[in-house]
């Protein structure tokens, strides 16, 4: 495995003042309006700005999106974070997969996610999986409109079959698996009202046939933790939002520079770029470095010789 950097970024809610018809405020876009006057002021235009230009100067060969692109799931506003998307990285060398704010109501295709279409394209529908290398990137697609109040998610039983179908696939072509969703997937990382409805159903594919590497969003707070595997511990990273001041409510904008070293233990070293709001710059954080999963040999058909 030749050396491999990625940077992670999630929750971006990109600035975009909504002017609801009197239909959208008779739905959950009118709470979220009302939720984004009282936080907008954390959600800096400068901050994306300086994201942009701190992850294009690190040279990285691919940018993983962890959803909550947009606010209000708006036309325009998809329209719009496309064209931000689209100077974040050339062509190919993104993905991303939608976050709850991405499906706060119901939205056509055409008007909504068919603008993101090159980043999370596929033959398959969802997951996705986009090839770089040896590296396999999975795409879930968790989002769904819930209630007022609610951000919780949902993969369903078609796409946790073929996700368990991918993975398999991947890992026996030697293929190092990364799957990026935006609800955390580990148990107890998030209250019930934001959480991942069939969070068991995943955490029992990936612990069957196992991944190298998990990424998500939706947290207030980076995390790191440690999903059951087939044999080995997957780590499950999540980057808080890489575009919101430090609050009460977030714990302050960065992304993870991570680097897939070609090693016998697979080492994966994350920079942490935090928001430095004395620099007006993204700096260096902490580092650390991880030893992901070794993998795990296909078993044999049944009836075939040992």
């Amino acid at each position: 495995m030749n050396r491999f950097t990625l940077a992670h970024v999630s929750d971006l809610h990109l600035p975009f003042e909504p002017r609801l018809t009197p239909r959208q405020r008779l739905s959950k876009r009118q709470l979220s309006a009302l939720s984004w006057r009282r936080r907008r002021h954390l959600h800096r235009p400068e901050i994306l700005e300086a994201l942009a230009a701190d992850v294009r100067a690190a040279q990285v060969d691919h940018i993983v999106v962890t959803g909550d692109i947009t606010n209000f799931s708006l036309p325009a506003e998809f329209r719009q974070a496309a064209e931000w998307l689209r100077t974040l990285a050339p062509e190919g060398a993104l993905s991303l997969v939608p976050g709850n704010h991405d499906a706060l109501v119901p939205v056509a295709a055409a008007d909504g996610l068919a603008h993101w279409a090159d980043w999370t394209r596929s033959d398959q529908g969802w997951p996705f999986v986009h090839r770089v290398g040896v590296v396999a990137l999975i795409g879930l697609d968790s989002a769904l409109p819930t209630a007022p109040l609610l951000a919780r998610g949902r993969l369903g039983a078609a796409q946790l079959e073929r996700l368990e179908q991918v993975l398999v696939a991947e890992g026996a072509a030697g293929r190092l698996r990364i799957v990026a969703l935006h609800h955390p997937p580990a148990e107890g990382a998030i209250g019930w009202r934001k959480a991942l409805a069939d969070r068991p159903q995943l955490a029992a594919v990936l612990r069957r046939v196992g991944a190298e590497l998990v990424l998500h969003g939706h947290a207030r707070d980076a995390r790191l933790d440690a999903l059951p595997g087939p044999r080995e511990p997957i780590p499950c990273l999540c980057v808080p939002s890489s575009s919101a001041v430090p609050s009460a409510w977030d714990q302050g904008a960065r992304w993870h520079r991570l680097s897939l070293v070609d090693e016998v233990e697979r080492r994966l070293e994350v920079e942490v770029r935090r928001w430095s709001a004395e620099e007006r710059a993204f700096v260096a954080g902490a580092r650390y470095t991880l030893c992901l999963p070794r993998a795990v040999a296909p078993r044999p058909e049944a009836g075939a010789e040992a």
